[in-house]
């Protein structure tokens, strides 16, 4: 059985950026440790990417706080986290979930048997939304998401999409 990790948008912004938390700082270390318990070959990386035009989309509208702008400090995998993910396959993505992670990751479950486990930030917008689109790319391959290694925009909205996961059968661990 092979297992796969996805490390979702672990960013300077989602971090300690301009969409920082002390909830993202606090999981650092436990994200460091899950990405050294897997294989190189196995991990898989988002990281969330817009254009300098990012306030005039809809997004940006809704969310109007710059932030993972390509190119800015804001926008780059933290360097501690970085180090640790080269040779990873690496999806930047204009929105929450990314359809060709699903896309591609669904051609190997058609190849051989998987796990799928989740990690990263944030856990109640892009953790739930690439959680979401694995299941239902393939809802016979066992997807998780370890809590310890996610956080939310608030520890209340973290609880309420690991709620939600667990109700769309993506088992929290």
């Amino acid at each position: 059985m092979r297992k796969i990790l996805v490390v979702v948008d672990m960013q300077n912004d989602f971090i300690d950026g301009s969409l920082g938390t002390p909830e993202a700082v606090a999981i650092v270390e436990n994200v460091k440790d899950k990405i050294r318990s897997y294989d190189k070959n196995d991990i898989f990386v988002t990281m969330d990417t817009h254009a300098p035009n990012y306030l005039e989309t809809q997004e940006g509208k809704n969310l109007p706080v710059e932030h993972c702008i390509k190119g800015t400090d804001g926008w780059k995998v933290r360097p501690d986290i970085d180090e640790l993910l080269q040779g990873a396959a690496v999806y930047e993505k204009p929105t929450f979930g990314s359809v060709k992670l699903a896309e591609d990751i669904s051609k190997i479950a058609a190849n051989e048997e998987i796990e799928i486990e989740l990690i990263g930030l944030c856990t109640d917008i892009c953790v739930v939304s690439n959680a979401l689109l694995l299941k239902a790319n393939m809802p016979e391959v066992k997807v998780s998401v370890d809590p310890v290694c996610c956080a939310g925009v608030t520890p209340e909205s973290h609880e309420a999409a690991l709620k939600t996961m667990q109700m769309c059968q993506v088992n929290v661990l």
